[in-house]
């Protein structure tokens, strides 16, 4: 199947490091799950599954850090169903009580080229082929259409992506960005999913390219 590209820039981002347990610290590139989730916000369909090859660094990495307000704690789900058996109780949540305030090491003005392809999975049927839904993707990625607004890490830092139909005509990738990244988050295997479990991938930065790894390689471990 052939694969798509996209260009994703954003004002901030926060691809955080799951390590760091109270303060958000990002990695210094976004995530295969990340970009995924870019591609899934323009077309998602249970008959495909997309799986991210490649992310070229556009611009060089800049921090910044930002203290912000969040919300500590969720809604209970025990006192949800308490209230739709007796009709009535408290479902929300008092923001001044849970709030806390958290420092965090975020990217700013990011840049990155995303390489991408889908498979179609057991849950296509007999009208649904590669063919169909590339063509969705390319009208909708090229109308600038999405299920759900991308983000980079974090729901406040929204993405802007651009399709790109012809990558042999872009700018190169960052050359003097060659980086040991450690082990990266790749994704979440959902295969129980009741407990979905992360796995990692040891990542390095080559001229400004990560490659990703497929996700039964030996490189990926749970």
């Amino acid at each position: 199947m052939q694969g798509f590209v996209l260009e994703v820039t954003g004002d901030y981002a926060c691809f955080t490091r799951p390590e760091m347990k109270v303060e958000r610290v990002s990695y210094d590139v976004i995530t295969p799950s990340a970009a995924r989730a870019v591609f899934e916000a323009i077309l998602w369909n249970t008959a495909i599954a997309w799986r991210v090859e490649r992310i070229d660094v556009l611009a060089p990495i800049r921090w910044v850090n930002i203290r912000r307000n969040e919300v500590g704690a969720i809604a209970s789900t025990r006192n949800a169903e308490q209230a739709m058996r007796s009709g009535r109780g408290l479902l929300g949540l008092n923001i001044e009580d849970e709030r806390q305030q958290r420092a965090g090491l975020f990217l700013r003005d990011v840049r990155y080229r995303l390489h991408a392809r889908f498979d179609l999975t057991d849950r296509a049927g007999e009208g649904d082929s590669p063919a169909k839904f590339a063509e969705m993707f390319r009208r909708r990625a090229r109308a600038g259409q999405c299920v759900n607004q991308p983000y980079l890490g974090c729901r406040e830092f929204a993405a802007r992506f651009r399709l790109i139909e012809e990558p042999a005509s872009e700018p190169p990738p960052l050359a003097e960005f060659n980086r040991d990244l450690g082990w990266m988050l790749y994704d979440l295997d959902y295969r129980n999913p009741t407990s979905p479990q992360p796995r990692f991938f040891n990542a390095h930065v080559q001229r400004g390219v990560l490659t990703v790894p497929a996700w039964d390689s030996p490189e990926v471990r749970g």
